[in-house]
């Protein structure tokens, strides 16, 4: 990561994440995280993505999850159900699991407790824990990562979308909104 001046608006300008860097240090920071009983979660559709990959170079043997959080989001009154390849597919028993939510962005917390409420509706986990490519701050609500690959502060106007090629290769956008 490579961030030039210490001001926001500067550093958003010149923002370069290596996204398969950031994968590295989320793969070795999962390793201390991982169970036998932990069984993976993907948030559509960054996290699908990082849930795929994880779930192979972990070794694990149960196919992950994944988690939309189009029925359970606050905004839903405005936005509408949002068009998506992903809906919700728990393929284990949610009830006792050791969860392990992955999502490539964190920003205000709004997405995760939309998930947590999709999760609910499933079963009662033993523990569920977040691991996210980046934390941008910028949190509406009191959701913090267990697990983070990096820290950026963007402006709110900016946000980084997790795109991936068709070799799976990861990399990040930077957009304004």
């Amino acid at each position: 990561m490579t961030i030039p001046d210490s001001s926001a608006a500067a550093a958003a300008q010149h923002l370069v994440l290596d996204a398969e860097a950031l994968y590295q240090e989320l793969l070795g920071g999962l390793r201390r995280l991982v169970s036998p009983r932990t069984r993976l979660v993907g948030i559509a559709s960054g996290g699908v993505w990082l849930a795929a990959r994880l779930q192979a170079d972990l070794g694990l043997a149960d196919a992950p999850g994944t988690i939309s959080s189009a029925m359970h989001r606050d905004d839903f009154a405005q936005r509408g159900l949002a068009a998506s390849a992903h809906s919700t597919a728990l393929p284990f028993e949610v009830n006792g699991a050791e969860i392990i939510l992955l999502d490539d962005v964190l920003y205000t917390g709004r997405t995760i407790r939309a998930v947590l409420n999709e999760l609910f509706d499933y079963g009662r986990p033993a523990s569920v824990k977040l691991a996210v490519l980046v934390d941008r701050g910028g949190r509406e609500l009191p959701v913090q990562a267990d697990f983070a690959a990096a820290r950026v502060a963007l402006p709110a106007h900016q946000q980084l979308a997790l795109a991936q090629d068709a070799g799976g290769r990861l990399r990040f956008d930077v957009e304004n909104a």
